[in-house]
């Protein structure tokens, strides 16, 4: 069975993305529940700030590849009964810690959008709006504190998402057709 990561820059589609492929049969786990999770168990609000913070601070007590290790018990059971979808893989250290763990049945998927596409989508989104000063101290944080360039570099397949909802889903069914055919 295989274990499908994608990863994107915020806004690019990852969610979007990751739903086509819960509706073609994979088990969806979205990295980014820890860290919601874990703001809620603290009392803390669900927002941008909050949401940082809590990211590097569970990167800094569990090392880079947290987000996959915390969640590797949740893909190891997943897998069992259908292939994986991650919804949200950030540093390349994840990358690398499921590469590693997973070996050949394991693939990224990047989601790229343009950071003017972005934006626009960010500030436009129902939740956690962003404005285009936070959207882009996001992009910053995102690439030098949590190394996410290397994984959306090494994408073994990359879905360009500059316009519709339809052809993003179209491009997405494209990208899962081919990937099965590699398996």
């Amino acid at each position: 069975m295989l274990v499908v990561a994608i990863v994107g820059m915020a806004g690019a589609g990852k969610s979007e993305v990751s739903r086509v492929f819960e509706s073609k049969g994979y088990a969806r786990i979205r990295f980014g529940d820890i860290t919601d999770e874990e703001l809620k168990k603290q009392g803390l609000d669900v927002n941008e700030e909050n949401e940082r913070r809590m990211r590097e601070a569970l990167r800094e007590l569990y090392g880079m590849e947290a987000y996959a290790m915390l969640n590797l018990t949740k893909i190891d059971l997943a897998i069992k009964n259908s292939p994986v979808v991650v919804d949200g893989l950030y540093s390349w250290e994840e990358y690398k810690f499921l590469s590693n763990y997973y070996q050949q049945n394991f693939r990224v998927v990047g989601v790229w959008s343009s950071p003017a596409t972005r934006y626009a989508r960010l500030s436009q989104r129902p939740v956690r709006p962003l404005k285009l000063a936070e959207a882009f101290s996001r992009d910053e944080a995102e690439i030098l504190k949590l190394n996410k360039g290397g994984p959306i570099a090494m994408a073994d397949f990359t879905i360009i998402n500059e316009s519709s909802m339809k052809d993003l889903e179209k491009d997405t069914k494209k990208t899962i057709s081919a990937m099965e055919k590699q398996s």
